[in-house]
């Protein structure tokens, strides 16, 4: 009975970290028909918002399938092919949801710029964190000092939790992005009519989603890892 509680909460879990990820590629890919629902383009969209916005020295770039972001660094909004060159409501979205981005870094929103460090930091120190773990026991077995330990450790754990910590605050930045942002601009500006805003708000939220199961894979191999201590 034990054992098939265990198999149901892994299923569950598992349910709820690639679920979202199935459904988010589903309503974008519903949404990118018909291709030429509007006049303009995603990105020509993204241009025309950044001016009317006043935000400068913000560039419009295409970029690889599936990688559509904005990067605070170069000052660049990034749409992948279909949202840079389509007229699709997906690409309409995305494109503005990115400009979002851009508003935020405009205006100062602070956590747009705390999710900005903690991202510069979160690779290496997420490697550091699991390399720590790993040579822990050789390395207390050498030194044979529980202090060196215990300290690699503490490193491992606050390394891992760093990048869990960057899920976190990333979920709140997109949810703003979206539904504070962009949903607002075209709703206002009448880029899109009623029953499209209803649509859009459902690929927003889809890309939202997305973000939650980035936490929750996060949160499982923070988990994991504590588990394997344990034994």
């Amino acid at each position: 009975m034990h054992i098939l509680l265990i198999i149901i909460a892994i299923v569950l879990f598992a349910g709820l970290v690639f679920w979202p990820s199935y459904w988010v590629k589903k309503v974008l890919t519903k949404y990118q028909e018909p291709k030429d629902l509007f006049p303009g383009t995603g990105g020509e969209l993204a241009v025309h918002l950044l001016e009317k916005l006043n935000i400068n020295g913000v560039t419009v770039e295409e970029t690889k399938p599936g990688q559509d972001h904005y990067d605070p660094v170069a000052k660049a909004v990034r749409l992948s092919p279909d949202n840079f060159s389509g007229k699709s409501l997906t690409a309409i979205t995305v494109s503005a949801h990115e400009v979002g981005h851009a508003m935020q870094h405009a205006s100062g929103y602070p956590l747009f710029k705390l999710r900005h460090i903690l991202v510069r930091f979160a690779f290496y120190t997420e490697k550091l964190g699991s390399m720590a773990i790993l040579a822990m026991p050789v390395i207390a077995l050498v030194s044979r000092s529980p202090v060196v330990g215990g300290a690699l450790f503490l490193l491992g754990i606050l390394g891992i939790a760093f990048g869990t910590l960057v899920h976190l605050v990333t979920l709140p930045v997109e949810w703003d992005a979206s539904f504070k942002r962009a949903l607002p601009v075209l709703i206002k500006g009448e880029y899109i009519n009623d029953m499209q805003s209803k649509h859009a708000h459902k690929i927003l939220k889809a890309a939202a989603l997305t973000y939650v199961a980035g936490s929750l894979a996060s949160l499982l191999n923070f988990y994991r890892w504590i588990a394997i201590l344990r034994r």
